[in-house]
């Protein structure tokens, strides 16, 4: 009887780290492959499940208490989740890297942006920024937690020059990229913040100044502007003969268009 009991018992255990792993991979196929030490503790692992995991190579250490799941190759995605994770449960990724999550401006950064509601310091490539974030100022893209579009700008114009934060503005337009909470509600409710003199200054302008996209487009308007030329339009819809075509420079006046 005590034979079979401890058979049943080691049965038992089998079965419940059978269950265990399959709950983590569920986690980690949500997650970019990646999850949290405080995750796996909520799935009822035990500090010593968890570090025996480790031994065996099957959770592979990223940052602190953040692990990869079966190996270490991660995605863009992948690693910008890791980032998310190590900074705790309320954090997002934001600034720079939240702007290149949303595809309004790319990151060749090796350190990570993360904001967090407490002071953190500085550590493994990951930059913290402190701040308690009220909900509509937080959102989700592609399951990575992340700032909402116009706190990723209000957040980039602290953090790079005006041009950048226009940049990622028109592009961010120009993908009907839109929140419920406007930049205008942001200035309005942190009216003292870094970056929001280029931020006014900005939707002061938005209607007369151009627009560019990248280092070639603003090139080109100095080129222009050694020849006293004009500037144009850059990057508008125009339908022409019942087609809609997105020109690179527009001169309305002259009936004009150039292609870059």
């Amino acid at each position: 009887m005590a034979h079979e009991s401890a058979l049943n018992r080691h049965i038992d255990g089998q079965l419940r780290t059978r269950a265990l792993d399959r709950a983590i991979a569920d986690l980690a196929e949500r997650q970019h492959g990646v999850v949290a030490r405080f995750q796996l503790r909520d799935l009822g692992l035990s500090r010593d499940a968890i570090d025996g995991r480790i031994e065996r190579g099957w959770l592979h250490a990223l940052y602190r208490s953040v692990y990869a799941v079966g190996h270490r190759v991660l995605s863009s995605d992948g690693r910008w989740m890791a980032a998310v994770l190590a900074g705790g449960a309320s954090a997002v990724a934001s600034h720079r890297d939240a702007a290149a999550i949303w595809g309004i401006r790319p990151s060749s950064r090796q350190r990570i942006d993360v904001t967090v509601p407490r002071k953190l310091h500085p550590r493994d490539n990951l930059d913290f920024h402190y701040a308690v974030l009220p909900p509509d100022e937080v959102t989700t893209e592609r399951a990575i937690p992340v700032t909402t579009i116009a706190r990723t700008i209000f957040d980039l114009a602290a953090v790079t020059n005006r041009r950048e934060v226009e940049r990622a503005m028109h592009e961010a337009d120009r993908r009907r990229l839109y929140d419920a909470l406007s930049l205008s509600d942001l200035l309005r409710r942190y009216p003292r913040r870094r970056g929001t003199k280029a931020i006014n200054a900005i939707l002061a302008t938005q209607d007369t100044g151009p627009r560019t996209r990248n280092d070639f487009e603003e090139g080109f308007l100095s080129f222009i502007d050694r020849f006293n030329v004009p500037r144009p339009r850059m990057n508008e819809w125009l339908c022409i003969s019942g087609h809609w075509i997105e020109a690179d420079c527009i001169w309305h006046e002259q009936r004009v268009i150039v292609e870059l």
